[in-house]
């Protein structure tokens, strides 16, 4: 029996598929869910991310890309239908506000029509907080409530690395739960990527514009993300448990797959970051291959 792997789940590379996908799961949380508000604040993000918005420049950051918040979203689905299925006591429009907030939780790296200077990493220190604001100014063009916009904006604060989750002013501790939940479906989205190596190359040049951090270069941004897995165990510890259990809940009942594939594409990447890191006189990036993304990466930017 061939192993099955994250990817053969759905076609990430087809924002289609992430919300006929979701939408399946949400009726499988109830046949009568509101699927309305969800699929609107995804169609106009997906139009933000591709320039169609009359309001918005395209996204033009290729780590942060729209792949990486359709990832996050998925992810973020399969959580709650699982801590659903572990009697989480989960209210639709708390749900609703969850996947909108997964939707939304990058859009401050997008530039508005009239900023033409740079890319959306400039944005990269105080994204976060801009993100929260897109909310704010959108919403309720989803037909979020004014709490419903507070609680999303909480849950979005949670994907800020800088920021101790203990720290935020969060309206209940199911919220509190939600935003954790986010801050750990943004993490699983992009780390398990099949290409998450190779777009690391994207983030060093994000960083280097957004003045973030202290690399010297995009190989040394690949040594430190050894260092980045213990930082993200230790800020996911509160709640690894549970989230690993949502998981495993979730693939068992919706593909009959008794493990976390997240964590499992996770360690493969960690392990073969390792073994290239480790080879003496080498540079790791001969050894990155994946989908051309290193060739986009010289097309973009160059030789570093």
């Amino acid at each position: 029996m061939r192993h099955v792997k994250l990817n053969d789940l759905v076609d990430i590379y087809s924002p289609n598929a992430v919300l006929e996908e979701v939408e399946i799961i949400l009726t499988l949380i109830s046949p009568d869910f509101n699927l309305l508000p969800v699929r609107s604040a995804f169609n106009m993000i997906v139009s933000v991310f591709e320039g169609r918005h009359a309001a918005y420049r395209a996204c033009n950051t290729y780590y942060h890309d729209l792949r990486h918040t359709t990832d996050a979203f998925l992810a973020m689905a399969r959580l709650i239908h699982g801590a659903l299925l572990e009697n989480e006591p989960f209210k639709e429009d708390q749900i609703i506000t969850a996947l909108i907030a997964a939707l939304f939780h990058d859009a401050g790296y997008i530039q508005e029509k009239t900023d033409t200077e740079g890319t959306g990493a400039k944005y990269s220190l105080y994204h976060v907080e801009r993100s929260a604001d897109f909310l704010r100014r959108h919403g309720f063009e989803h037909g979020l409530s004014r709490q419903q916009v507070a609680e999303g904006c909480s849950m979005i604060k949670s994907t800020d690395l800088a920021v101790p989750i203990s720290s935020i002013q969060f309206p209940s501790p199911t919220v509190e739960l939600l935003g954790r939940m986010l801050n750990a479906a943004d993490l699983l989205g992009q780390m398990s990527d099949r290409t998450y190596l190779e777009k690391l190359l994207f983030l060093y040049h994000e960083y280097k514009e957004g003045n973030v951090g202290n690399y010297g270069g995009e190989v040394d941004l690949l040594r430190k993300t050894l260092e980045f897995y213990e930082f993200i165990n230790k800020r996911l510890q509160p709640v690894a448990a549970r989230i690993d259990r949502y998981m495993i809940s979730h693939l068992n009942s919706r593909w009959n797959i008794n493990k976390n594939l997240y964590t499992e594409a996770i360690e493969g990447q960690k392990r073969h970051l390792k073994k290239i890191l480790a080879i003496p006189n080498a540079d790791p990036r001969d050894h990155l291959s994946r989908y051309d993304v290193i060739e986009r990466v010289r097309s973009i930017y160059g030789i570093d």
